[in-house]
């Protein structure tokens, strides 16, 4: 019986264990930190043009991004023509563009890079989407995506 018990505390043990996966901590809560002051000024930059992005659903207008402001990558593949379409599916779907929510900041220690999540608020409640603004260190958008809401970051 003693030795039941002790292998059930051992495999307890070892299935709690926490493991790295791509560089990011699995099975072990993080506590929230605070945002340098840099971190806070990228923060709002990647907020304002991920905004800037979803505004095209309620406006048909898209301010294409510059040089210094997203990578050749993310210029080429956002296409006035190509967020337009995607923004006025949005907006058939889900309603008007609202505003954009700051839900958290996971650091890529792999490439260098922090992921901005954003929760973006339309008009009708149905509407679980989330912006997912990737800014590099030289502070400009190496990659905007757009998913389904999901509470926990993947």
């Amino acid at each position: 019986m003693k030795k039941i018990i002790l292998l059930s505390c051992l495999l307890i043990i070892c299935s709690c264990k926490t493991k790295k996966v791509n560089g990011k901590v699995i099975g072990k809560s993080v506590e929230a930190t605070e945002l340098k002051p840099i971190d806070e000024a990228q923060k709002n930059k990647a907020y304002d043009l991920g905004k800037r992005l979803l505004l095209t659903c309620n406006t048909s207008k898209f301010n294409p991004y510059t040089k210094d402001e997203a990578t050749d990558k993310v210029i080429a593949n956002s296409t006035e023509k190509r967020v337009k379409e995607i923004g006025a599916k949005y907006s058939l779907k889900y309603g008007h563009f609202k505003d954009l929510e700051f839900v958290e900041m996971v650091p890529n220690k792999t490439d260098n890079t922090n992921i901005y999540r954003f929760k973006a608020l339309f008009d009708y409640a149905k509407a679980n989407k989330e912006l997912r603004v990737t800014m590099n260190n030289e502070n400009k958008i190496s990659k905007i995506t757009t998913l389904d809401w999901k509470d926990e970051f993947n």
